[in-house]
């Protein structure tokens, strides 16, 4: 039963534990208001076990660059910690991240059912 991520009334989300990884669905905006509190949150969720990291984003309806910033400091963080990092993309998610060029290193897949799949490779 995934459990609900108290983040902010823009930033709403749930994680979910599996044996392999955590998996992150989030909702609506990914942005300097929200950062601060998505970044506390999910460094300390990090800092658990599995450290393979699947985050859905295909709900979010803005990025900016501070979200962007985050999101490549926990991918450095479950790189190091052994894992992985892959984010579940929408188009405007996906514009976003290829504008700076860091399709490759986010691991942006199509949906959860790729990611879920390439944790096992």
């Amino acid at each position: 039963m995934p459990e609900q991520l108290t983040l902010t009334v823009s930033l709403r989300g749930t994680r979910d534990v599996r044996e392999k990884y955590q998996l992150f669905r989030l909702t609506g905006l990914l942005d300097a208001f929200s950062e601060p509190v998505f970044r506390k949150v999910m460094t300390k969720c990090l800092d658990e076990s599995p450290f393979h990291v699947i985050l859905d984003l295909s709900k979010i309806d803005f990025i900016d660059s501070s979200g962007l910033g985050v999101l490549v400091q926990l991918a450095k963080k479950a790189q190091t910690a052994g894992g992985s990092f892959q984010i579940v993309s929408n188009p405007r998610v996906t514009q976003t991240v290829k504008l700076v060029r860091l399709e490759s290193f986010l691991s942006l897949q199509p949906n959860v059912d790729t990611a879920i799949a390439n944790v096992d490779k």
